[in-house]
This record gives C-alpha cells, sequence and structure tokens, in this order.
C-alpha cells in the first residue's frame, strides 16, 4: 500500500519542495496550508488532496483533524507550519502566536490524531530549528505566552524549542506504542520565512541579501525527505533532533521535566480554551 505522507505548511519553501519530491517518489502525499491560493495551485501541479487551515485558529486546527482522519493510515505527519512573527500578538483563541503557530496548534493536531498515527505505526516530524538554541535560552515554563521580556526572536527561538520538547516527550509517551518522532533542522533556507515580521531576519530573507543564503528549499527539503524515507532505530533515532542529516546538540539542558510539563501545560491550555 502506498504511505500516505501529510505535509502541514505545504504550500510554500520547504514544505511544497518535499512534497515535489516526495510525489515523484510515488507518495501519497497530502498538502495543508493556509493560504488557498498557493496550495490549490500545488495541489493542482501535484494532483493531490489539500485542505486549509489556519494555525493560528485552534477550531481550523480540530476542523483539519477530523478532515484528516478520514484517510485509512497516516504513514507520515509532518509538522512544518511555523515561523517567525513580529510585535507581540494574541491569536482569537488567547495564546501568543508565535507560540501557538510554532507549537500549540501542531500539539493539538497530533494529540487529535493520536489513535490515527498510533493504529499506523507512523513517523511524527518536527520542523524545528538552530534557533531553539541560538534564541531559546529565555524559554521558561511559566511563561509559555511569551508576556515577560518579548522579542520576535526569543518568541521564535522558545517556539523552536518547544518542538524539540514535544518531540522527546512524545517519545516518551508513545514509542512504545509504535510512535517514532523526530526533530529536524532544515538550514537558513531562501523561502519567504519571516513575511509576517518586521525584525531584522525579514530583511535578510526578502532583499538581496537573501542570495548570500545557499541552501535552496529544494536541497533543505532533502533533509526532511531523508527521515520521511528513513527508518527509525537505523537511520535515524526515534526522539532525536537532526541537522544536516546529523544529530544535532541541544544546548538546552533538561532531565524530561521541562518536556513533560510543557505536554501538561499545553494539555491545560488546550482545556481551557475548550472550555471559554
Amino acid at each position: 500500500m502506498t504511505k500516505t505522507i501529510v505535509l502541514t505548511g505545504a504550500s510554500d519553501g520547504i514544505g511544497a519542495a518535499a512534497a515535489r519530491q516526495l510525489k515523484k517518489k510515488g507518495y501519497h502525499v497530502v498538502l495543508v496550508g493556509r493560504s488557498k491560493e498557493k496550495t490549490e495551485r500545488l495541489a493542482t501541479e501535484l494532483d493531490a488532496p489539500y485542505h486549509l487551515a489556519d494555525f493560528t485558529k485552534l477550531r481550523d486546527v480540530e476542523r483539519l483533524a477530523s478532515e484528516l482522519d478520514a484517510y485509512p493510515t497516516i504513514d507520515v505527519l509532518a509538522n512544518n507550519a511555523g515561523g517567525i512573527m513580529g510585535n507581540r500578538e494574541v491569536t482569537e483563541d488567547g495564546f501568543e502566536k508565535t507560540f501557538q503557530v510554532n507549537h500549540l496548534a501542531g500539539f493539538h493536531l497530533t494529540k487529535l490524531l493520536l489513535p490515527k498515527l498510533i493504529a499506523s505505526k507512523a513517523k511524527v516530524i518536527q520542523t524545528s530549528s538552530e534557533a531553539a538554541n541560538l534564541f531559546g535560552k529565555t524559554f521558561a515554563i511559566n511563561d509559555l505566552n511569551n508576556e515577560r521580556n518579548y522579542t520576535a526572536t526569543n518568541a521564535y527561538g522558545n517556539g523552536k524549542l518547544a518542538n524539540i520538547y514535544f518531540t522527546w516527550e512524545l517519545q516518551n509517551r508513545y514509542g512504545l506504542e509504535g510512535i517514532s518522532a523526530v526533530a529536524f533542522h532544515p538550514g537558513v533556507v531562501r523561502t519567504s520565512f519571516a513575511s509576517e515580521t518586521n525584525h531584522f531576519m525579514r530583511f535578510m530573507y526578502h532583499t538581496p541579501l537573501k542570495y548570500l543564503i545557499t541552501i535552496t528549499p529544494e536541497k533543505s527539503a532533502e533533509a526532511l525527505v531523508a527521515l520521511i524515507e528513513g527508518t527509525p532505530g537505523t537511520d535515524w533515532e526515534p526522539g532525536g533532533v537532526y541537522s544536516k542529516g546529523k544529530p544535532m546538540r541541544v544546548q538546552a539542558i533538561d532531565d524530561g521535566t521541562t518536556a513533560r510539563l510543557l505536554w501538561e501545560k499545553s494539555e491545560e491550555m488546550i482545556g481551557s480554551w475548550k472550555s471559554n
């Protein structure tokens, strides 16, 4: 049976490049994007099914999960959606936008799909970033909404570190049930990344300086495709974090407590949102 691969953030950049590569290899690729125009265009190009969801809206995430649950199997869930924002914003759900888009929405989607993912013995892949090391030093388990000392880079770094903590805890909780979780740093890629911020990173990505960035989406997507096609325990270690195909050192020291607390607090946040 052809493997079904769900890619979020698939309408542009790494996600779109990976979708093209996987489609050429014969996989059943399911596209998830925010932009109707871009996602539809890629879906038409690849003759692939697609779903629309705005991760700043958890109701969209719940609808998306219901739609994806209709597939007989989900062999790979690639949580690739994310980005760096500008000034601090709170979503209509009551959460800081960077945290919700980079972590909470993907966390909620994965949890909603867990029965399907476990039954499929799925791989769950998080697109994290070296920013977890560079800017995630301010991570505070009691300030997930980034209310104190907010900067766009700190919030982004915290979100990318949350991706890693989530990977560790997902593997810890469900590895014995067949889930294989992994996170990776795609490199500094020439994409539309940072388009929603007025931060200096916007100018690096969207001015002539971007041509100094040598990693194309196509090249970076190869790392994602390698994880998708790789065999857990042989080609990569479940619960691992990778960069350029090799284990990436994570500077944050955690004995498992922070990862566990992040999971529990994320559940509490979803629960409080549901009760409102």
